[in-house]
């Protein structure tokens, strides 16, 4: 017979299994973070105006400031109110949590315009085109391509054009029990 404590263990370990069940064996791992969220993933900037930093704290020095709302950055690692991101170009820094979110965006970082297409073909008709360092906002992921919004136009490109977005986290966070 199961006692009030060890249901409630059980029912805790359950949990936390179906969280998890959506990572494959070597997936698990990467969902074992503060967030619940798997790393690397993709976020963006909630703010225009976001301190990059060295360390995990206020009291670490600002490396630079990042201007550009909705950018992209890939987490590469976390703390409890922290997130050690790259950006397009690379380089690292921590960020407060708060200023970053699970939205969808890419960036061209590659030279030249990119075609944005009505369907996800390469032969596809043109219907805009995506500049060097524009950004937009991913809409979803499609076998290699990518929906993608920008200036109220929207198209396909294929994923290894841009960078930031991919497919949604597999991971959801853990939820609390009640108490």
């Amino acid at each position: 017979m199961l006692t009030m404590s060890a249901l409630g263990k059980w029912a805790l370990a359950a949990g936390l299994a179906l969280v998890l069940s959506g990572c494959g064996e070597d997936e698990a791992t990467k969902c074992r973070t503060r967030s619940g969220f798997p790393v690397p993933r993709f976020v963006t900037l909630k703010s225009g105006e976001v301190n990059a930093r060295n360390g995990p704290g206020e009291d670490h020095r600002i490396l630079w400031v990042w201007r550009v709302r909705g950018m992209p950055l890939e987490v590469v690692a976390e703390s409890r109110d922290w997130r050690k991101v790259r950006g397009p170009d690379g380089a690292t820094a921590w960020v407060k949590k708060q200023l970053v979110d699970g939205g969808r965006s890419v960036m061209r970082i590659r030279p030249g315009d990119l075609p944005l297409r009505a369907e996800p073909r390469g032969d596809s008709r043109i219907v805009a085109y995506l500049r060097s360092g524009a950004i937009a906002g991913q809409l979803r992921v499609e076998k290699g391509w990518s929906r993608l919004q920008a200036g109220g136009v929207r198209g396909w490109a294929p994923q290894s054009e841009v960078w930031g977005g991919g497919p949604e986290p597999v991971c959801a966070p853990a939820r609390q029990p009640r108490s």
